[in-house]
């Protein structure tokens, strides 16, 4: 699987219930939320307005994906709620490997790039560096409807939140009448 059919398999409405781990509080916390994720073409206009943002030419992108989010944690029982698009710009030498843009990031709420490397083994991995922090996360199909991330976030010289996520599909997207 290459990048471009991750992002089309990822399309539509899932569930998500993310687990995080604290590490420096010893706690645990639980999240829920909806997630709406759109394919876009590496030629639609947010997609474009995000690599010319990070001064990259739109042409070297090879898709893009809106992300919506509306979502509680046990903590704070606030709504968590934003949207942000993503593009995806393959290294010109190994296109398994390459920039994700994001207009907004999820660690800290400004516009970042990370990098991406797809996996033989089908498994996507992300990693952003920002101005404080650090963070690698990996997805993965575990069926066409049950995607899985782990994720690890590192402050101020060390391991500060581990994260544990599953999500179900719940409409739309390709796969869902697959039989896998």
């Amino acid at each position: 699987m290459d990048i471009k059919e991750f992002f089309e398999l990822s399309g539509g409405k899932w569930f998500s219930h993310r687990t995080s781990h604290h590490l420096a509080f010893k706690q645990s916390e639980d999240g829920k939320s909806d997630i709406v994720i759109e394919s876009l073409a590496k030629d639609h206009p947010e997609v474009v307005k995000l690599c010319e943002h990070n001064e990259i030419d739109p042409n070297l992108a090879s898709c893009g994906a809106r992300v919506t989010w509306n979502g509680t944690m046990e903590w704070d029982e606030e709504k968590h709620t934003g949207s942000t698009v993503l593009a995806v710009v393959p290294d010109e030498d190994n296109p398994n490997e390459g920039r994700l843009l994001r207009e907004m990031g999820y660690a800290e709420k400004a516009p970042v790039a990370g990098r991406y490397k797809m996996g033989s083994d089908d498994t996507l991995t992300l990693t952003t560096e920002y101005e404080t922090m650090w963070s690698e996360e990996r997805l993965w199909f575990a069926s066409p409807n049950l995607r899985m991330r782990v994720g690890t976030l590192k402050r101020f010289g060390g391991f500060s939140m581990a994260t544990l996520t599953t999500e179900i599909r719940m409409g739309g997207g390709k796969s869902v009448t697959s039989d896998q």
